[in-house]
């Protein structure tokens, strides 16, 4: 059974920072490239993070290059999103998704953790 496992998110301070986790299981995780997606109240979810199968390549959404910082660790199946600097506009539902390098069908979400940046 796929799983994906989000957690860390919560309330913090601008200027702040957190680390959101997603556990794996269920799948041949190395295979999979991880992406962090987000989707604030009335947007469209979007695009933050994303890390290549072996963590070869990494790719940010340009409203937050120099902040985040996405890992992983195949040993441990886990996807790390690393959020420095925090802004107000980075609140939002922040989203695990896996999708293998070879078959994109093979597309699995998370249930999503909460980041909200407020004063």
């Amino acid at each position: 059974q796929v799983q994906l496992v989000e957690s860390g998110g919560g309330l913090v301070q601008p200027g702040g920072s957190l680390r959101l986790s997603c556990a794996a299981s269920g799948f041949t995780f190395s295979l999979y490239a991880m992406t962090w997606y987000r989707q604030a109240p009335g947007k469209e979810r979007e695009l933050v993070a994303a890390i290549t199968g072996g963590g070869h390549s990494t790719n940010y959404a340009d409203s937050v290059k120099g902040r985040f910082s996405i890992s992983r660790d195949d040993v441990k199946n886990t996807v790390y999103l690393q959020m420095n600097s925090l802004k107000p506009e980075d609140t939002a539902v922040y989203y695990c998704n896996a999708r293998h390098m070879y078959i994109p069908t093979y597309n699995y979400w998370g249930q999503g953790t909460q980041v909200t940046v407020s004063s």
